[in-house]
């Protein structure tokens, strides 16, 4: 098994890709509401800024900030994967029609351990809702922090779950709209 070890830089930029275990599910927009609790409760305990968001139904693109001196993203992630999850079960449990979550993981398709699943860790308090890690990029120099932003709003673009990047409403290209961070004719192209 590989050891992987994540950049230690404290104040970073850093560009994320974070999955649902079932690609192909609806479940990240379905369940906006209980996801951005989940993020509003991570970001108080431990803060960080949202330069760029997309919520798509099975994937979030994100570029965060983090504050002088803190490094740890992983945590900050653990803490909203695991709010989230949590707030689904709850609701699961709850009588009436709580939200669909899977009881397994799916089949891996590609790479080295294809054709296997992959088994829950109890003793870690897995569930079956997200991938186990998330992918990661520490934002080099501005021009890229610029690109990778843009990627975040264009994103449902290229999924072609809308024509305009404003037209999807789960990005945070609204908030920067309305405080004058995008160019209107980039905005509206």
């Amino acid at each position: 098994m590989s050891c992987y070890i994540r950049p230690r830089r404290g104040g970073a930029s850093v560009f994320f890709t974070v999955n649902l275990a079932h690609r192909g599910s609806r479940l990240l927009v379905e369940e906006i509401l209980r996801l951005r609790a989940a993020v509003r409760q991570a970001s108080a305990a431990r803060p960080f800024h949202i330069d760029a968001w997309v919520v798509l139904p099975d994937h979030i693109h994100a570029v965060w900030t983090l504050p002088p001196g803190d490094s740890d993203f992983s945590t900050r992630w653990g803490s909203i994967k695991a709010r989230f999850s949590r707030s689904l079960n709850e609701a699961a449990r709850q009588p009436g029609d709580g939200p669909a979550l899977p009881t397994e993981l799916p089949v891996v398709t590609a790479g080295r351990y294809a054709g296997l699943k992959p088994g829950l860790r109890a003793d870690k308090r897995e569930s079956a809702i997200w991938q186990r890690r998330f992918w990661e990029h520490h934002v080099r120099d501005l021009n890229e922090y610029r690109r990778l932003v843009r990627y975040c709003w264009d994103n449902p673009v290229k999924h072609g779950y809308v024509e305009r990047a404003v037209d999807w409403p789960y990005s945070s290209i609204h908030r920067d709209v309305r405080l004058g961070l995008v160019e209107a004719n980039w905005a509206a192209a």
